[in-house]
């Protein structure tokens, strides 16, 4: 029987692993793409962070090292992906995207960390559902860049170092609190999203419509911007059912009041409400007397899934001050109430 050397271990262990074909989406292949920002100058908001990763991208290129990596934690849809492919042409790199539910096996990972190339960036988008499986591979990977590796069976057990190339892993949750302390702590750059003002949002709303050719007004960019909760994605996806009842319906350019009423048509409210807000809000006070109500419960009544509630509709209505959580579950705040044409009480105020 022939003997093999460590070496030829080491080499055969690398190419198994070069020869695995990771699923990963590039970053130019969707239509959505066509409205991302690719440079922090046509990137609008998030001003504090804009400033703070330009120093840093600078300072690595002065010492002709990777990025160190980034964790960006928010609510969904304020454009952490989008920020991600920025900083990658910043930095003149490729960028690569998946997401954690799709590093189910060790396999998925290391496929992918040996794919890259020297200085690439790697997206993880819901980095907190990483199985503990992955977290362990990506250790090493984030520090040392290398990976740990096992040959043999029983006493001849082996553990090989397999180098990985020098590589940026940014990271994008919606919940930071649910990573493992070790992960967190290996990120070298952690900054949170805000949510997006009037002004900015209007702004987002007027390179959309140019993009996509729909003729808007400031005021009908502001009129839509008052109702898309704070959030990029959300004013992307209105310009773009507003822009076709303005042609169909009106065939007209976006004004205010074309925009108003589209978006009533659409059931969306002047704070940005849809019919799952208004619905959730209502369930509360009319069968929980306001709350508190755990959510799994206003899941069930509703038909949703809790962590739909939790990621899409809560973030906005915390933000606006219509639901506190308490350790005993949701409650709808006074100003919710009225907001809905409900009575408070003194004893109602006297809980917030």
């Amino acid at each position: 029987m022939a003997i093999i050397s460590d070496d030829e271990k080491f080499n055969n262990i690398q190419q198994k692993l070069v020869d695995i074909k990771p699923e990963i989406n590039e970053f130019d292949k969707s239509f959505e793409n066509n409205i991302r920002p690719k440079t922090f100058e046509n990137y609008i908001g998030q001003s504090n962070l804009k400033e703070t990763l330009k120093i840093s991208i600078e300072a690595a290129k002065k010492r002709e090292l990777p990025l160190d990596h980034l964790l960006f934690y928010g609510p969904p849809g304020l454009g952490k992906t989008t920020l991600a492919g920025v900083i990658a042409q910043e930095m003149n790199v490729d960028i690569k995207i998946t997401s954690a539910p799709a590093l189910e096996r060790p396999r998925d990972i290391i496929g992918i960390l040996m794919s890259l190339k020297g200085g690439e960036i790697l997206f993880i988008d819901e980095i907190h559902r990483l199985n503990k499986i992955a977290e362990e591979i990506l250790y090493p990977a984030m520090e040392d860049f290398t990976l740990d590796m096992t040959t043999g069976k029983g006493q001849s057990v082996k553990t090989l170092r397999v180098p990985v190339p020098k590589f940026t892993l940014i990271g994008a949750t919606t919940k930071a609190g649910a990573l493992s302390g070790p992960l967190r702590d290996r990120f070298g750059i952690i900054h949170r999203l805000e949510f997006y003002t009037t002004e900015e949002l209007a702004k987002v709303i007027e390179r959309t419509a140019s993009i996509l050719n729909i003729e808007i007004t400031k005021k009908g960019a502001f009129a839509i911007a008052r109702r898309s909760r704070g959030t990029p994605r959300i004013a992307n996806r209105l310009i773009k059912r507003v822009g076709d009842f303005a042609l169909v319906k009106y065939n007209s350019e976006i004004t205010e009041n074309i925009a108003n009423e589209s978006l009533n048509i659409l059931k969306i409210d002047e704070m940005g409400l849809d019919s799952t807000d208004r619905s959730l809000l209502k369930l509360i006070i009319e069968k929980f007397d306001g709350g508190p109500v755990g959510i799994e419960t206003i899941a069930a009544a509703l038909g949703e899934d809790s962590r739909t509630l939790e990621d899409v509709s809560e973030p906005y209505l915390l933000q606006s001050g219509f639901i506190q959580r308490t350790p005993r579950g949701r409650k709808v705040s006074p100003e919710a109430m009225r907001y809905l044409g409900y009575k408070t009480n003194s004893a109602q105020q006297t809980l917030f």
